[in-house]
Formats: C-alpha cells, structure tokens, sequence
C-alpha cells in the first residue's frame, strides 16, 4: 500500500500507537528548507488525550518563516482568516500535562471552540514561538520544530513532498502516548 493510501486508511479508521509508529518509522526524513511555508494540519486518531481538543478550538496548522521562526499556533476565525497565536501564553503548566488533557477532554467542543473566540485578543501574536531544527529521533536525524519554552517537540517524516507526518514529544509524558498528526502543504 502506497503511504498516501496508508495515510487516508489511517485518518479514516484511525490506528493504534503501534501501528502509527509503524508506519512513522518506515518514512523518509525531512530537510527544514522543504519545510518552509504554511502548513494545514489534521490529527490522527490513536488514542491520545491531545485528540479533538486542537480541532475542537479552530486549529489551522503552522507556519515555517525560516528556521529561526515558526509560528506552531495557526487557527483559523469563522470567516477563513488565519492568526497565530503564542502558546506561551496557553495555561499549559498550571496542571501536569497529562491531568490537565484529561480534564480538557470533559469540556465540551463547542465550549472549548467559543473560550478560544473569546481569548483570540489576548492569545493572539505575531511573534515566533519555536525554531526549525534536525534531530536524531527514533534513528533518523529529521526536521523538528523546537517550542521556545516548552518542553515539546514537534519530530516530522515526510509521506510526500507536500504531506508531512508529526509527532509531538512532549517531555513530561510517556513516549507510549503520543500525539499524531499530518501536516499539508498550505
């Protein structure tokens, strides 16, 4: 099965841990020049807390300027105009990680969607927020993109020249629950 084909499978059906890193494992890397650009992202289902929430709030995707300024917060307002906002400012540390997506999940999505809409003035920024780096990650030195003060990574492999699949590292949870999600070129 091509990757691309694999990848619908995935987004349609979703997958196990497993099965995604699977199938993370056996891409290409990619460079940080191709990654220049906007970025439409879409989540993978495989059983993470993350799930839904991104989605649920107006994500959009990301932006690479360069590799010293990416924009790793890009929503999308009701009228189809893109803001980036700082996740320095979202209340991430007020609660360990994990406990604080498990209580997230109970918010209804429709909530969640307006507290953003409310917030934008506040969230919102022009700022970069992370840079583009290659790191060694699950044997293959790759592209990531390095948030400025927290403690995740975003790791990538390339499925096409225009589709990306990531990973987020996120440093205070176990690598077996991972965040999965694909990046198209904008």
């Amino acid at each position: 099965m091509e990757n691309i084909d694999f990848l619908n499978v995935i987004l349609r059906n979703g997958a196990a841990q497993s099965e995604a890193f699977a199938f993370y494992d056996q891409l290409d890397i990619v460079e940080p020049e191709e990654m220049i650009g906007m970025w439409k992202g879409d989540e993978i289902v495989t059983g993470h807390p993350l799930e839904g929430l991104l989605t649920a709030s107006g994500w959009y995707g990301k932006e690479f300027i360069d590799e010293e300024h990416v924009h790793p917060l890009v929503f999308k307002k009701s009228n189809e105009v893109l803001y980036t906002i700082s996740p320095n400012l979202l209340p991430l540390n007020l609660l360990p990680l994990n406990l604080l997506m498990q209580r997230l999940q109970h918010i209804p999505k429709k909530i969640l969607s307006s507290s953003m809409t409310i917030m934008r003035p506040i969230l919102k920024t022009n700022k970069s927020a992370a840079r583009l780096r290659k790191v060694n990650h699950r044997g293959k030195v790759t592209s990531a993109m390095i948030y400025d003060n927290k403690g995740i990574i975003d790791v990538f492999r390339k499925i096409d020249e225009n589709t990306l699949l990531g990973i987020m590292d996120i440093k205070e949870q176990s690598p077996d629950k991972t965040f999965f999600f694909i990046l198209r070129k904008a």
